[in-house]
């Protein structure tokens, strides 16, 4: 994807409202992304920083915090529009918000938020968790919205008998901005399971839950979730009162269509063209996470896979882990202020780049030496803490270059796990999309990431606004989707031209992280120990 195009072009664009309007609230900052008629070229963006708050030991966002930095957001865009094209855009041929995926928005009969919003972070629903995994026979997560309710029911919350609805972050502000209780079957599958079949939330599930929560609830468990909607569906429109709320100044034009709200999940899929069976994305930066497009349902539920969906509603294993590259990051600091002191000072991306480069002459199995890169619990490798560790044997080979194999090894460890369960499953992948800082250095994480999964990796040119962009594109595919499938629009109006770097798993690396991973998965029993005594 590439900034910016042609200034008439874009001018043209705007001005005849061939544009589409991404916005996507993450976990620290609000982008807005705006498209025009080529959606792979980005005409204008703004952005809002905003954190979360710990309240009452629950994490949350302050409602007028979402509405400020959303409008701000916006009008970041609109004059950037201007600067760039000499033009302010006053109406779009398409919108699409999307946002952090889970948590818990619960709502009364007259729209009244009835508790503070419950981000994903919060991890006190354990016990809702585990009885609905026992229930409905699928993981259910700890940060799941079904996971937040029930924990509501089962504490018996003051508020449980006026719930009228629930929702996402994504679903709360679309439908304030269009009057629709509506979600994409991407971020609604990280509220309830969905039945890939029908793409709709899962009949039976609907039915055991029900029974389980009987008289404690004031309607079926239906009637509280928003609609699903598959990706290129008709989610509503921007009513007066929603151009106003997204746009104060009054400048902005009702009428706009809108595509279904997504999650974080779904536009990072799109964003990296990764939505077709047997195709997937790694993001490496604080964590690390993996998700695998579907091609059948899978035998059994496993703790390690979250289930979701893609934005057109195909079944998706997530492999989400807490810890990614810090640790590393951590280490290559430490080599640069080495440098620093000897009087030769570097910069950090000298340092990660040396130390990348050291790596490629390491064994294929770091040389017996092992790294452990838990700085925070991880429930995948079985640990409620992190203790960061580096390990070795007398007899290990203990150089540069084995030290940072290890290290880069140690990113995808836990991941590793996790997919191996996907492979115990018979689940075959073509391509999987790398993204994320670690990957800047050519041919080195992208590399060893290919010989841990066993299966090509590509990197390429990733967009800056992620899943601003993802979101746009969505919405793009609502006015142009030309009955086009949502991978055959990426394959041919949107990535047609995109320019990837793809590496073939080495058969040496395969077989040195396959010894790497042994060890590390032995070694688990240091880590947990480091926990207990440390």
């Amino acid at each position: 994807m590439t900034p910016g195009r042609r200034a008439g072009g874009a001018r043209d664009d705007i001005l005849a409202g061939r544009t589409s309007l991404g916005i996507e609230l993450g976990s620290t900052r609000i982008k807005a992304c705006l498209i025009g008629s080529d959606p792979s070229q980005v005409l204008a963006t703004g952005s809002s920083a905003w954190e979360n708050r710990l309240e009452q030991g629950l994490w949350t966002y302050g409602l007028d915090d979402v509405w400020a930095g959303v409008q701000e957001a916006y009008a970041g865009l609109v004059a950037d529009a201007h600067d760039r094209h000499g033009v302010r855009p006053t109406s779009f041929g398409a919108i699409g918000i999307s946002a952090m995926m889970h948590g818990y928005l619960a709502f009364d009969a007259a729209g009244g938020l009835l508790v503070p919003f419950r981000t994903w972070r919060n991890t006190s629903t354990s016990a809702a968790a585990a009885e609905l995994t026992d229930l409905l026979g699928v993981n259910i997560p700890l940060r799941w919205s079904i996971a937040h309710l029930h924990q509501a029911v089962l504490d018996e919350e003051a508020h449980v008998p006026r719930i009228a609805s629930v929702n996402t972050l994504a679903g709360y502000v679309h439908s304030r901005l269009t009057g629709r209780r509506v979600l994409g079957v991407g971020d609604a599958s990280g509220m309830f399971p969905i039945d890939s079949a029908t793409r709709e939330y899962d009949e039976d599930m609907l039915a055991a839950y029900d029974a389980r929560a009987a008289g404690r609830l004031h309607s079926p468990l239906r009637a509280l979730l928003p609609e699903v909607l598959p990706a290129g569906a008709d989610a509503g429109a921007l009513t007066s009162a929603g151009a106003l709320l997204l746009d104060p100044t009054g400048s902005l034009i009702p009428g706009i269509p809108f595509c279904p709200p997504e999650g974080d999940a779904g536009t990072g899929m799109v964003a990296t063209n990764s939505v077709a069976p047997r195709s997937g994305n790694v993001s490496a930066g604080t964590s690390i996470f993996a998700m695998v497009v579907l091609e059948r349902p899978l035998a059994g539920a496993h703790h390690e896979l979250d289930l979701v969906t893609t934005p057109a509603g195909d079944a998706v294993a997530m492999v989400h882990c807490n810890n990614g590259a810090s640790e590393l990051a951590a280490w290559a600091g430490l080599f640069a202020r080495f440098a620093a002191a000897a009087g030769a000072p570097i910069g950090d991306d000298t340092a990660f780049e040396a130390l990348f480069r050291e790596a490629l002459t390491g064994e294929a199995d770091a040389g017996g030496l092992l790294a452990y890169n838990h700085l925070a619990g991880e429930p995948i490798a079985g640990l409620t803490e992190g203790r960061p560790l580096f390990v070795r044997t007398p007899d290990s080979a203990f150089t540069l270059a084995n030290f940072m194999r290890a290290q880069l090894y140690g990113v995808f460890g836990t991941l590793a796990l996790g997919m191996q369960t996907l492979a115990a499953e018979g689940v075959q992948l073509d391509r999987m999309f790398a993204h994320g800082g670690m990957f800047r250095t050519a041919g080195v994480a992208q590399r060893f990431l290919a010989g841990a999964l066993g299966a090509p990796v590509a990197v390429g040119e990733a967009a800056s606004e992620g899943g601003a962009w993802g979101i746009a594109v969505l919405a793009s595919y609502l006015a142009h989707g030309d009955g086009l499938s949502l991978g055959e629009y990426l394959d041919q109006r949107v990535f047609a031209a995109a320019v990837q770097e793809v590496v073939d798993p080495d058969p040496a690396d395969v077989a040195g992280f396959s010894a790497y991973l042994d060890r590390y998965r032995a070694g688990l029993a240091i880590e947990a120990a480091a926990v207990s005594s440390l």
